[in-house]
């Protein structure tokens, strides 16, 4: 996978179901890189441990937060994405929305089977 976010440690603060996906939404995360992540939302198929899709609200770079503070970012098998750029994707009950709206789309899941569980 492309440019997966190197976590070191992260705090989970929702699960949702979504069909025979987990999607797991982490916060106050530490990571390998530099990039600086507020929100990590990673798409888990039941029966496996390792995520097939990341939504990630990253950290704009100073020099280019004209337009937000967070960037939204997918990052699959084969890519890495930039989606928006928007200071919303700082909240977690947005980001959480769109995270979920895009992973569902990405990975042609029921939006109408999402549960949060936690």
């Amino acid at each position: 996978m492309q440019k997966r976010p190197e976590i070191k440690t992260a705090i989970p603060k929702r699960r949702y179901s979504i069909g025979n996906h987990t999607a797991v939404l982490l916060g106050e995360i530490e990571a390998d890189t530099p990039t600086f992540y507020r929100y990590i939302l990673a798409f888990v198929p039941q029966g496996q441990t390792e995520p097939v899709l990341y939504v990630c609200a990253e950290q704009t770079p100073p020099a280019e937060r004209a337009d937000g503070a967070y960037r939204l970012r997918v990052i699959g098998e084969l890519m890495s994405d930039l989606l928006d750029t928007d200071d919303r994707w700082g909240d977690i009950d947005s980001f959480a929305d769109q995270g979920l709206k895009v992973g569902v789309q990405m990975l042609g899941l029921d939006e109408g089977q999402v549960t949060r569980l936690m």
